[in-house]
């Protein structure tokens, strides 16, 4: 009986009737010009293979080497059984499209060594395998072997349904077509490396062996780089920038060489392993003496142990004795050392070349005469103002009179810059100028900052400035790349403009030089300024006005704010180098104008320093009321930096050029105080406390130069010896300056200078008086009475003049010194405030003890200075005050000041309870009333161990006194205590005190005393403990309410009202447990309502509402706390609902992609 051939039966038709529109069909058409297999013969090959033979076992094996048993066909005779060919089973899978099959048995065979050519073609042509997605091919075209893959019907069950994965039967060529896509990439990953290898071996041999004889015979000679050690080099340097956070570079050195993968090593080209990083070459490179195999590739450190079999093509050298193999070593390492000699003598020439020709330069820059202004510039300047003839005439001369030119611009005679008739003290005027922010102190600053002035130095800055020109041309992709090239460009343009002999092109060079960034930052501004005043120090004044300050005056209206900040900064920085009509008239009215208009705050900032510095160069008279306007103009600023900037710049250097007029003290200073005069009189009422302050800080900022007047006009000043032993100043015998410009030192000139003079001060003041001390007379007898009288005109309730005044008069005493404090300005005081015991019972002599001027001086001036004999005047002052108010029944409000006003500062509560104490072991209640009612002031912000040391210690002293009254003042201190300290046995001691108040039945008919508890709970309550509140405030109110309900004297019942109405207006804010709502606070309130129902209807209306929105807060807690019943059920089902669905999603394991098809809409 015969076998069945298994390769017999095709499946075509059933694929015919699965796919009906397909041609099963393994002719090819006529066009295509190949003749198919015989339609008949299903083992027929195409006509390029060879014809199939059916062999005996013996003749033709298998793939694993054994032969494979089939029987004959029926039409064949035969009872021997036949081996089939391997080419026909490829071609029988092929032609039934078996592509996996096929693919399988290609490996296969590759893996047995046995590659049979057509499943390499088939597979090595992608074109097999590419088809118009969607689109069934025509009836007329005839399908190749690379036919469209179609996938056979997939069988589901309920078993293997997998919801993740579901799909459509149908074709399901994108499998087949990945698996075939891997495949090739594989392949293509294999030619990638063998080419590699090759490139390697050819990278290797690339530079002949004589010329490497050549370079090792010769070091100074270098080897080329060859392209495999460029692109090993490359790796690692990026490698390198990226370990170390050089992004920006890495990126760059990417764009460069974009021909290179940076991310594989195998990239290279290399069959060898990836060298150590560049830090570990670096730290081994001298380490070991270099051998003769670590010169194959020594840029990335090949070993010769490293490199694989197939890259040693000769046979390794006989290994030779020690000796001759370390000689051999010794002369390789000094021939490697004579080489890195070279190469750095050649390095050092090439400097010492650079700097000899600087050197010249520098000498013929030194051989000129200096300029007028004081360290302006040591170059060679070009003055145009003295040139007749046009500026066309100066054309550029030629290589034959190259140095007669150069001869002529040297002769020229320096630029003349317009001196301006000041006196101002070289530091002061430095540290004025500093306030320019101008970069010199970068190699392109200093390169800005000088500009060439003949054609060897033009050459020179050429050749400084165009290696870090052309790099950044060449990558300038990148915003920052191009605001860097920017800025490289400005030294060339500077010397353009500078050195052009037409004005037109100098003028559009400065123009491109104020527009080359569209909104510059600090560093490019800087940059920009230092060019600028760099090319008014070469040209002059006159080229300054003709040239840039147009430029300037174009930008005034720019629409960045950054632009109109250069030109701000620019009439700042120009000003030295302007002619001085042009200082005082078109620059003063440009700054006027930005300052009055401009809306950025950064700009009026500029504006304000840079007219400070044209303060400083004024000398025109005529313009100091201009300059007073433009000071008031820019104190009443709305942004602080504004402001500030005026204290720093602007007033100092005004002050100094008015101080050069004289009328520091004869019209500035008595502006201000009479417009502070002014302002007391209109504001009676409603004191305009904010024009107050920007008066008051102008005058402030004045007493440096008001004391630099007074010490540069006195007798001695002829007398100062700067060559004798001075002391050093105190650090803190001045108060800390708002800026270099209010320093003492600054405006006097310096510091020794400063010392010789406060010696020979101090000594004058001691010994020998203020006569013909014109200066300090002014300030003793006109200024000094003319603020004790302004400030005995404030308002003593507001502690904000109170504060403003105070630190004026600590600042003016700490300037003009101790000596001067006590003997001019305390007298005064102390004279009209006449603390004497006979003046207790005069009604007018305790008049000025109400007002602002015992805080002011308590405050201001005995707290200048700290020493024991300062804090013994201090705290018998304060006792003093204290007791005379107290027995003269006066108001207590500058007492008060007085105690906020020092409590604000932790250094004097020690002092403040030493007062207090001595109030409270007075004999007179009245006083000791007083000292009760001052322990709430200086209880907040005291700390909670000095409190329960002194504090309370004290105020159950005085509760324990005869006087209810006492008592009754304790009160609010113990309220201040309640709100502001957290000590559980402090609060229960004070707790126990207020319920002695309210419980004990001697107190039940004080009428002060309730009013003043109710008053101080209302205060307290809402910042107190909230178990304090709920346990004892609100219990006691509602107490308190339902006994007033009761009250017969009407009037009684009306106070006890109105306060409680306050005090439950202001609790109704807090957070209040239902129990307490429901218990006291409802109740209160009712009782409340009863009383005013009576006393006054329409607070009653507003009770009713307050009940009203108190029940509904009731109602809605109840509702909210069974909604929450329900929903605590109601979540737990949610819950159990989500933990199922969870459960069965997490048994999901496949990718999001594929979950989320399975809520897509089937199509």
């Amino acid at each position: 009986m015969a076998s069945v051939n298994p390769f017999n039966l095709s499946d075509s038709e059933e694929e015919a009737e699965r796919r009906p529109n397909e041609t099963v069909d393994t002719e090819r058409s006529s066009s295509d010009g190949a003749p198919g297999p015989p339609p008949g013969n299903p083992f027929s090959p195409p006509a390029d293979a060879e014809r199939p033979t059916l062999l005996l076992a013996s003749n033709r094996t298998s793939p694993s080497g054994e032969g494979i048993s089939v029987a004959a066909p029926s039409a064949m005779a035969g009872p021997a059984d036949t081996r089939v060919s391997v080419d026909v089973i490829a071609a029988q899978l092929l032609r039934d499209q078996y592509i996996l099959t096929a693919l399988e048995f290609h490996t296969e065979l590759l893996e047995s060594g046995r590659e049979l050519p057509r499943l390499r073609d088939y597979f090595s042509n992608p074109g097999n395998f590419e088809r118009q997605s969607g689109t069934p091919p025509a009836k007329d075209q005839v399908l190749g072997p690379g036919g469209p893959l179609n996938r056979a019907g997939s069988i589901s069950t309920l078993d293997s349904l997998d919801f993740a994965r579901y799909s459509d039967d149908g074709n399901r060529e994108s499998d087949e077509r990945v698996a075939v896509l891997e495949f090739e990439l594989r392949k293509a990953k294999e030619t990638i490396q063998a080419l590699r290898a090759n490139l390697t071996q050819a990278a290797e041999s690339e530079v002949p062996s004589q010329e490497r004889k050549n370079f090792k015979s010769s070091p100074e000679i270098q080897e080329p780089i060859r392209p495999l050690e460029k692109r090993a080099l490359n790796f690692l340097v990026n490698e390198y920038l990226l370990k170390n956070e050089y992004k920006l570079s890495s990126i760059t050195f990417s764009d460069e060489n974009d021909d290179q993968d940076f991310e594989l090593w195998d990239d290279v080209g290399l069959n060898i392993p990836k060298p150590p990083d560049l830090l570990q070459l670096y730290r081994n490179c001298g380490t070991s003496p270099p051998s003769l195999r670590d010169r194959v590739d020594v840029s990335v450190g090949v070993n010769f142990t490293d490199l694989p079999g197939n890259c040693i093509t000769q046979d390794p050298p006989k290994k030779p004795d020690l000796s001759q193999q370390q000689q051999t070593e010794v002369v390789q390492e000094l021939e490697y050392q004579i080489s890195l000699l070279n190469s750095e003598k050649e390095s050092l020439a090439g400097q010492i070349k650079k700097l000899q020709s600087e050197i010249q330069t520098l000498k013929r820059t030194v051989s000129s005469p200096p300029p007028t202004i004081q360290d302006l510039d040591n170059g060679q300047y070009l003055d145009i103002r003295g040139v007749s003839e046009p500026e066309s005439d100066l054309d550029p001369p030629s290589t034959h009179n190259a140095s007669q030119y150069h001869s002529k611009l040297k002769s020229r005679p320096p630029v003349q810059f317009d001196q301006p008739n000041r006196k101002l003290s070289p530091a002061f005027q430095q540290a004025l100028l500093s306030f320019c922010r101008m970069c010199s102190d970068s190699r392109l600053g200093a390169e800005v900052s000088r500009i060439a002035d003949s054609e060897e130095s033009v050459m020179l800055m050429l050749g400084r400035c165009l290696p870090h020109i052309v790099p950044n041309v060449l990558l300038a992709k990148r915003e920052r790349m191009v605001a860097h090239l920017c800025q490289e460009l400005i030294p060339l343009i500077l010397c353009t403009a500078c050195l052009h002999p037409e004005p037109k092109e100098r003028d559009q060079l400065l123009h491109i030089l104020f527009n080359l960034i569209k909104r510059p930052d600090d560093e490019q501004r800087q940059m920009i300024l230092t060019g600028c005043v760099a090319f008014a120090r070469h040209v002059g004044p006159t080229r300054v006005e003709a040239e840039l300050l147009p430029q300037c005056w174009e930008q005034i209206n720019h629409k960045y704010p950054e632009r109109r900040l250069l030109v701000a900064e620019s009439c700042g920085a120009l000003a030295p180098y302007l002619p001085k009509e042009i200082r005082s008239s078109l620059v003063l009215s440009m700054l006027q104008q930005m300052l009055a208009e401009d809306k950025a705050d950064m700009v009026r900032e500029a504006v304000v320093k840079s007219l400070g510095i044209i303060m400083g160069y004024i000398d025109d008279p005529d313009k100091y009321s201009q300059g007073f306007e433009l000071m008031l103009l820019s104190l009443g600023d709305p942004s602080e930096r504004v402001v500030s900037a005026v204290h720093q710049v602007f007033i100092p250097a005004f002050a100094a050029w008015t101080t050069e007029l004289g009328t520091l003290h004869t019209a500035l200073i008595p502006s201000l105080l009479a417009r502070i005069e002014k302002l007391l009189m209109q504001g009676e009422h409603s004191l305009d406390e904010h024009k107050l302050h920007v008066f008051l800080s102008a005058l402030q900022s004045l007493i440096p130069p008001l004391f630099a007047v007074v010490l540069q006009n006195a007798p001695f000043t002829s007398r100062a010896n700067l060559h004798r032993d001075t002391p050093a100043i105190e650090v803190t015998r001045f108060p800390r300056p708002a800026s270099p410009l209010q320093d003492v030192a600054t405006i006097i000139g310096s510091r020794e200078m400063l010392s010789a003079l406060l010696l020979l001060y101090d000594h004058q003041l001691e010994h020998e008086g203020t006569t013909g001390w014109d200066s300090l007379l002014w300030v003793v007898n006109q200024l000094l009475p003319q603020l004790i009288e302004i400030v005995g005109r404030i308002n003593v309730t507001s502690s904000t003049c109170v504060h403003e005044f105070s630190r004026f008069f600590w600042r003016l005493c700490r300037t003009f010194g101790k000596i001067f404090t006590n003997t001019k300005v305390k007298p005064q005081f102390q004279e009209i405030l006449r603390l004497s015991e006979e003046n207790v019972d005069a009604s007018t002599g305790n008049g000025i003890l109400t007002k602002a001027t015992v805080p002011i001086y308590a405050t201001g001036v005995l707290t200048c200075y700290n020493q024991e004999e300062d804090r013994k005047l201090l705290v018998g002052f304060l006792e003093d005050v204290m007791t005379t108010l107290s027995l003269s029944h006066a108001p207590l409000d500058s007492l008060k000041a007085s105690f906020v006003e020092l409590g604000a500062n932790p250094v004097y509560h020690e002092l403040l309870l030493t007062v207090l104490w001595y109030g409270v072991v007075h004999t007179s209640a009245l006083v000791r009333c007083t000292a009760a009612r001052m322990f709430e002031l200086v209880l907040r912000g005291m700390s909670e161990a000095l409190v329960d040391r002194r504090a309370a210690p004290a105020l159950i002293t005085l509760c324990s006194g005869p006087e209810f009254s006492v008592r009754i003042s304790t009160i609010p201190a113990f309220g201040t205590i309640m709100e502001t300290v957290t000590q559980k046995e402090l609060l229960e001691r004070v707790k126990m005190q207020l319920a002695s108040f309210l419980e004990d039945p001697q107190y039940q008919d004080q009428h002060s005393l309730h009013m003043e508890i109710i008053r101080t709970f209302g205060r307290v309550g809402p910042n107190a403990e909230p178990r304090f509140r709920d346990e004892f405030v609100l219990p006691h109110l509602h107490k308190l309410a339902l006994a007033n309900n009761s009250q017969a004297v009407e009037s009684k019942r009306s106070d006890i009202a109105t306060q409680l109405f306050e005090a439950y207006s202001a609790l109704s804010c807090c957070f209040i447990s239902e129990e307490v709502m429901v218990n006291h606070f409802l109740p209160g309130l009712r009782c409340l309502r009863t009383d005013m129902e009576q006393l006054s209807p329409e607070h009653e209306v507003i009770l009713s509402s307050m009940i009203k929105e108190c029940e509904i807060k009731v109602e809605n807690r109840a509702m909210a706390d069974a909604q929450g019943s329900m929903s605590i059920a109601s979540s737990l089902v949610g819950e159990d609902a989500k933990t199922k669905f969870l459960s069965k999603m997490g048994q999901l394991t496949t990718s999001g992609a594929m979950l989320a098809n399975v809520f897509q809409r089937k199509k």
